[in-house]
């Protein structure tokens, strides 16, 4: 299993390339089946997870070529209509499929999906948005088998506004007979890089960014090519390395307006931000004042940003309060910071963090995706040495994270034996057991 070996106490300073979304690119990867033909995406990230959809659309009989900086699927001959049980179990996004295979076929079959446990995700919506569009689903021994004789579009109410429910009904949607209409939709940047996506193939989609989206079925799409949007989680994590390290970054090919959340709260705790044309600087040389976050659906602030501002806040001034309203597993990093001398409670979904001096370098694992990032920028911020296992999760979402981070001026080594971490600790001056 991998790990990285991390040296505390080095400012992060320079400029950082973000790379493509990854919450954008794995539906925009799952659209492409809707078209016989050719897609050519650039800016897709080289991550896990996108690696994995890739083994998916080939696995149901697409070609994927990789030529220096696009990607090129053919999906002319996908021929398959059943998502294989052991790819499902790996990342939760090849649920996604589901929606562009009955779009294409009208029929799917899939298991239920894996991915980080951060808490109860239950496809319950996906599938109601099915049904609704007259699609018959039918779940039998862990398996789901849907199918219908013709998709025709209807209204969908989401009980919540899911990203995946919604992207899955808009794929399902495309190639459907007449209108359909998503109320109480989600309303994510990636939700609208879905619809450009969709529209430049010859879909008719309008509303994304809004709570009501409303798809007109066509015939069919055509081949295009597409630039995947930057990623705005790996945007606001690497402006928490920036803050934690008391660094001064760069951010080029990024989106200030997709994070709006993120930055007003970077303002509050005094941090100094200026933002131009598809670039960010940060500016973070003081210890930074405590915070109160509520996690919230899109525009509010991302759950997928809450573990990567608790690192950031536990070297703080006062006590942070951070409360959690998406997911009820998202605090399983809390006792692994509290084993680098964090100061942090938990009651039901509120994290309350008291800012301490300076956190202590320690050995540790990522639960999650998210801190699993998490958890590296505590091991920038802290002295000494931390190791962070388990760094699947966080290779599943985080494009040469750890080249990025040496490229600023990080101490870090992605490590897959003992005798690659022993060598690295001598290396660094480590003293040795």
């Amino acid at each position: 299993m991998s790990s990285y070996i991390i040296e505390g106490g080095h400012k992060l300073e320079g400029t950082v390339k973000i790379s493509g979304s990854k919450n954008a690119a794995l539906p925009i990867l799952a659209a492409t089946v809707l078209n016989v033909g050719k897609t050519t995406l650039y800016n897709v990230p080289n991550i896990q997870d996108t690696q994995m959809m890739f083994k998916i659309l080939e696995t149901l009989g697409g070609k994927v070529e990789k030529k220096n900086n696009k990607i090129i699927i053919d999906t002319s001959k996908i021929n398959k209509f059943e998502i294989p049980e052991e790819l499902m179990h790996k990342m939760r996004s090849s649920v996604i499929l589901a929606g562009a295979l009955l779009g294409r076929y009208k029929k799917a079959i899939f298991s239920y999906p894996g991915g980080c446990d951060i808490g109860s995700r239950p496809i319950d919506l996906h599938l109601r948005s099915f049904e609704k569009l007259g699609i018959n689903v039918v779940q039998n021994y862990g398996n789901i088998i849907c199918d219908a004789e013709k998709i025709k579009g209807e209204k969908i109410d989401l009980d919540f506004p899911s990203v995946g429910a919604t992207e899955n009904a808009i794929l399902a949607s495309v190639l459907a007979e007449g209108t359909t209409t998503i109320t109480n939709s989600a309303r994510e940047p990636e939700i609208i890089d879905l619809q450009n996506f969709l529209n430049k193939m010859g879909a008719k989609i309008i509303g994304a960014g809004t709570n009501e989206i409303q798809i007109t079925g066509v015939k069919k799409l055509k081949d295009i090519s597409y630039n995947i949007m930057p990623d705005r989680i790996e945007t606001g994590t690497f402006l928490c390395l920036a803050v934690a390290t008391k660094g001064n970054l760069i951010l080029e090919n990024t989106n200030a307006e997709h994070i709006t959340p993120v930055i007003t709260k970077l303002q509050e705790a005094e941090c100094k931000i200026e933002i131009e044309k598809n670039k960010i600087k940060i500016n973070s040389n003081k210890k930074i004042k405590a915070l109160d976050i509520k996690t919230m659906p899109y525009p509010g602030f991302p759950t997928d940003m809450q573990s990567v501002f608790s690192a950031m806040l536990t070297t703080a001034k006062g006590t942070s309060i951070i409360v959690e309203n998406i997911f009820e597993n998202r605090f399983k990093y809390v006792d692994e910071l509290t084993r680098m001398g964090a100061i942090m409670k938990v009651e039901g979904n509120t994290a309350f963090i008291t800012g301490v001096g300076s956190l202590a370098g320690a050995q540790v694992a990522a639960p999650d995706l998210r801190a699993g990032a998490a958890l590296v920028i505590a091991g920038m911020a802290a002295n000494g040495f931390t190791v962070v296992d388990d760094i699947v999760y966080i290779q599943r979402g985080y494009e040469r994270f750890e080249e990025k981070l040496s490229g600023l001026g990080a101490i870090i080594a992605k490590v897959d034996s003992e005798k690659e971490e022993r060598k690295f600790k001598l290396k660094v001056g480590w003293v040795l057991d």
